[in-house]
């Protein structure tokens, strides 16, 4: 059986830029993320994100993958995000969802989307995600 929930909190993201490949205009940027998450979830992620900035204000996009360990709804173990975000002239698209079969331990068989806002400063996630009950 296959319980569909919700989960919030809070998190603290440290980006840490890289050096680039190419530095011409229009090349992507490369930093590494260092996540911790408070509230339903709770643990820690790395990845990595490549970011590129056009030369029209508000324009840019970005593509990330973070592995997240922890412990939700009680149950522990990994899963990977895949994030793809863009901004066109300030109006902004997220899309973040957990990448397939990626998670172990009891997390095995999770399946979800998460959101992000960050409002004065303070990034705060919402995962609506299926688990599947323990044998």
């Amino acid at each position: 059986m296959t319980t569909t929930s919700h989960a919030a909190g809070t998190f603290e993201v440290k980006l840490i830029p890289q050096t680039p490949d190419d530095s011409g205009a229009g090349a992507p940027g490369r930093m590494l993320i260092d996540k911790q998450f408070q509230g339903d979830l709770s643990g820690s992620s790395k990845g990595q994100m490549l970011a590129v900035r056009s030369a029209v204000p508000g324009s840019a996009g970005y593509v990330a993958m973070e592995l997240v360990t922890g412990t939700l709804a009680g149950r522990s173990g990994s899963f990977a995000l895949q994030h793809s975000g863009s901004m066109d002239r300030g109006a902004s698209s997220l899309s973040i969802h957990v990448v397939a079969d990626s998670a172990t331990g009891q997390l095995t068989g999770l399946s979800g989307k998460m959101d992000i806002k960050i409002t004065d400063g303070q990034h705060f996630y919402t995962f609506d995600y299926l688990l599947p009950a323990l044998p």
